[in-house]
């Protein structure tokens, strides 16, 4: 009789965020897909200074409106139960929680409002699977920053997908009422 691959139980979101902050595994950079630890790129530094200006952006209308916060570098989000799938997005928003004790620890079951991707070293493909697992667990609204065509195209279940380029103004429809920035202020630096 032959001798069969072992192939290793799922894993839980709560059993990967474990296994994530143990000292052995801090350095990785990894997701939790259909219950199993894959390992992903790490992104370079525009990528970086992208998801920063759009999680500043963000954080300003958050502070502004003094509703909501922002969430970046990485913050996983279950996008799957049943086997788990945790991904790790590059910035969201959210409203479920007004202090920060009701901050989850770990990967949260509510969805984030808002979600935002920065294309970069990871290809179309894969972000576009990403989308799609994103509105299939209800996020509302995605946005897809692409850096290097100074765009973002805009994701809404239901709805068709429509791009905003660099001199459009972005809002955040009914999603994020009164919500607006330019394109480009995703991609400016300083003094710019």
């Amino acid at each position: 009789m032959g001798m069969g691959i072992a192939i290793p139980k799922p894993m839980s979101a709560e059993e990967f965020y474990e296994w994530g902050n143990r000292p052995e595994n801090r350095d990785r950079f990894c997701e939790l897909e259909r219950g199993q630890i894959i390992d992903v790129p790490r992104p370079g530094k525009r990528h970086g200074f992208v998801c920063a200006n759009v999680a500043g952006i963000l954080g300003n209308f958050a502070v502004t409106r003094k509703k909501g916060y922002v969430c970046s570098n990485g913050t996983g989000v279950i996008v799957e139960r049943n086997p788990d799938t945790v991904r790790g997005t590059d910035v969201l928003f959210f409203e479920d929680a007004q202090r920060l004790e009701l901050v989850e620890q770990g990967y949260g079951e509510e969805s984030p409002l808002l979600v935002v991707e920065v294309l970069s070293a990871y290809g179309r493909g894969w972000v576009d699977r990403r989308v799609s697992e994103f509105l299939r667990r209800g996020v509302p609204l995605v946005w897809v920053v692409d850096p290097k065509g100074r765009t973002v195209t805009v994701f809404r279940r239901g709805k068709d997908l429509h791009v905003r380029e660099e001199m459009d103004d972005l809002t955040g429809e009914d999603v994020l009422h009164a919500f607006r920035c330019r394109v480009a202020e995703f991609f400016a630096l300083p003094g710019a």
